[in-house]
């Protein structure tokens, strides 16, 4: 069975999706949608923005779904069996499964990068990444952090065994740091993000996107979507757009919604979207199961 996973922010690079712009006519077509959706031409920026354009939220993430669900517009016989996405991937992987309407998804990308904007300027806050501890020990100083009022910190993305993301309010981040490498853990990187994604700072965020979702259409999926915020198999409308919304201050649990895919009887992964992130952390995570990247014959 074929597992089709689409990668979240931070696989976005200058230059992409030109080549399938310039070469697929059905690619080209839904990039000048987006820009006339959007309003302004998100596609000048993708292909010739600096890394620094490409670095703002409100441009990385219609950018990096623009550039996924355009892939997989132009590949052969694009039928998966399950999908699922990374944080923001999970859009894509909901118009892949024909959950959303490839506007409406769009529409709601642009108003989930917007709220998150807002809330990091309410909210600052930041992310590291805890490299060479179990888990357990990770999420458990995280809430001895939080409980003790110094901070507020929590595991936000479960990427693969060894590497958890942290996300929370700057000092929360210090101490994680602090306390985890103390605790064992070989590196404690902070990241170079703007606001702390996936954790209770992101409310406002979640409140903005749970009312645009109000007033979408969601269909039942044409395959599982394996969600982040339980890492279960979902098609029916309702349960996709309750977990969607809690997607924004949950943790994304990739590690399992991987295993669970696995379980349920995945045999290749296959990444679609710009980079290599995602199929490198399945690797790790079932290294038994070929991962590669989609290919456009």
């Amino acid at each position: 069975m074929k597992a089709v996973i689409f990668p979240g922010q931070g696989s976005q690079f200058s230059g992409m999706g030109r080549d399938l712009y310039e070469q697929h006519p059905a690619a080209k077509h839904l990039m000048d949608q987006a820009n006339d959706i959007l309003g302004f031409s998100l596609t000048d920026t993708m292909f010739t923005g600096s890394d620094e354009d490409l670095r703002r939220t409100d441009v990385t993430q219609p950018a990096i779904f623009l550039h996924s669900v355009a892939l997989a517009a132009v590949l052969p016989n694009f039928r998966p069996d399950m999908v699922a996405g990374h944080s923001l991937g999970e859009f894509s992987a909901l118009v892949a499964a024909k959950v959303l309407r490839f506007e409406d998804a769009l529409q709601l990308v642009a108003r989930r990068a917007q709220a998150m904007q807002a809330a990091c300027q309410e909210q600052p806050g930041t992310m590291a990444a805890i490299l060479g501890l179990d888990d357990d020990t990770t999420a458990r100083i995280c809430q001895e952090i939080t409980a003790s009022g110094e901070g507020v910190v929590v595991a936000a993305n479960y990427n693969c065994p060894g590497q958890l993301v942290v996300s929370g309010s700057r000092r929360g981040i210090e101490l994680a740091c602090e306390q985890l490498k103390a605790a064992g853990a070989k590196r404690a990187l902070p990241l170079p993000v703007g606001g702390a994604f996936h954790s209770p700072l992101m409310q406002s965020a979640e409140a903005a996107l749970a009312e645009a979702i109000a007033k979408t259409t969601f269909s039942a999926g044409i395959c599982p979507v394996y969600q982040n915020v339980d890492a279960a198999p979902h098609t029916d409308p309702d349960e996709i757009r309750e977990n969607l919304v809690r997607q924004l201050t949950a943790p994304v649990r990739w590690t399992q919604s991987v295993q669970r895919m696995v379980q349920d009887g995945a045999t290749e992964f296959v990444e679609c979207g710009p980079g290599k992130v995602l199929q490198g952390l399945v690797k790790k995570i079932t290294p038994d199961v070929p991962a590669a990247s989609a290919v456009v014959e």
